[in-house]
């Protein structure tokens, strides 16, 4: 019997970052950058206006206050995307819209607000700074500067990056494709009333979502009958869309554990027992000419869950080429005892709060890796190491946070 770190290591020494690709920009939201981005022009490309107002020089209104205002003539008007050239001299205004280029001679912008809004001549009522309401060029980018790393994921804010620096392509580490599917005659899928002795199928939807939220695209195929040539044919035609496979169901003992039974003669997928609660029976190997991943997860729902995040998810994140693998680890006060099978590592259903500052959980539920309504529950794992079988209430335990908490 494998342990969790044991089969952890052999599966993630199979796996590499997915070979990189060049998209447009949006293609590339959510994947991970393959190169270091370096800025070839500044940004902003030119000292402009962050105010409406006047571009005037600051010397001409050093005395102006709302008592004895400084009244300039105003002329002319400059708005964005202008490119009319333009000075201003002494005892001379400009009028200047948000984003226009300030003019030479003027070295501040008077904000609207400041003045009487005159067109012709301008009463201005403070006297400002040098610099006031000028965006400097390059104060937020310098040409030749990195402003994205290797590894770095797109999310919305890069994506505006990019795009401002005029990035319209990038080259990024693309999403795994996750093929998903369930196996057993005893299966029906969602909106079909089950008969007698059948089940309604859940594993693929939910690890669908799984693998959606670690990152990947996921293709949920849905039910495959206990059928050995139905199941091969499944799985071949979808390899032409998979960069991994996850299947739940048919891996343990038994009689008609087809997916156990047909993939073994291949000879290149492993069936072992994991020293972990729930979740022990395990398989991992690769199919087809390209030896494409295949994960074979148990079929009861909430083993398959807890596989998926023990196994699937940092397996995902790697071929993703991003960190962290793994969910984050917390240390957490116990607030109920916990009783477990020695010999193994149990991932206990919770809930994690904060109390006075600090982490406490409580386990949800019981133990059976039936019970999907205690995993709705939950929103983490406590992990209670191998070597303990009974954890009293108040000791410090370790906690797989399933939840961004917010701060």
């Amino acid at each position: 019997m494998r342990t969790v770190d044991e089969h952890l290591t052999a599966v993630l020494g199979t796996l590499d970052p997915l070979p990189p690709l060049e998209v447009n920009l949006l293609d590339g939201h959510g994947c991970a950058l393959a190169e270091d981005i370096v800025a070839w022009r500044p940004l902003p490309g030119f000292d402009n206006s962050s105010m409406d107002g006047y571009a005037v020089r600051s010397v001409d209104v050093a005395s102006a206050t709302p008592q004895t205002p400084v009244e300039l003539p105003v002329i002319g008007d400059i708005a964005a995307g202008s490119g009319g050239v333009y000075s201003v001299n002494t005892g001379l205004a400009v009028r200047i819209m948000t984003g226009a280029p300030i003019p030479a001679g003027a070295d501040c912008v008077i904000p609207v607000e400041w003045t009487d809004g005159g067109v012709a001549r301008v009463r201005i009522n403070y006297a400002p700074p040098v610099g006031l309401s000028i965006r400097r060029e390059g104060e937020d980018v310098l040409a030749g500067e990195t402003v994205l790393t290797k590894g770095t994921s797109l999310g919305a804010p890069q994506i505006g990056l990019l795009a401002a620096i005029g990035r319209a392509r990038v080259l990024i580490r693309p999403r795994p494709r996750v093929v998903i599917f369930s196996t057993g005659n005893e299966l029906v899928d969602v909106g079909v009333e089950p008969g007698p002795a059948q089940l309604t199928e859940s594993n693929s939807y939910a690890l669908s979502a799984a693998a959606r939220e670690a990152g990947a695209i996921a293709y949920r195929v849905g039910i495959v009958p206990d059928d050995p040539t139905k199941l091969m044919s499944l799985i071949e035609d979808q390899l032409v869309r998979a960069d991994l496979v996850v299947t739940t169901g048919g891996v343990s003992a038994g009689a008609y554990d087809t997916v156990k039974a047909v993939l073994s003669r291949l000879g290149t997928v492993d069936f072992m027992k994991v020293a972990m609660q729930p979740g022990m029976p395990q398989g991992f190997g690769t199919v087809g000419p390209d030896s494409t991943p295949i994960f074979t997860l148990p079929g009861n729902p909430v083993s398959a869950y807890v596989s998926f995040e023990v196994f699937v998810r940092p397996a995902i994140r790697r071929m993703l080429g991003v960190l962290p693998l793994y969910r984050p680890l917390v240390r957490a006060r116990l607030a109920q005892p916990i009783t477990k099978t020695e010999g193994k590592r149990s991932y206990v259903r919770a809930r994690l709060d904060v109390n006075e500052g600090a982490y406490v959980v409580t386990p949800v539920g019981g133990m059976g890796s039936h019970l999907v309504a205690d995993l709705a529950l939950a929103n983490a794992f406590i992990v209670a190491p191998e070597r303990v079988s009974d954890i009293p209430t108040g000791a410090t335990v370790s906690v797989m946070m399933l939840e961004r908490r917010q701060s």
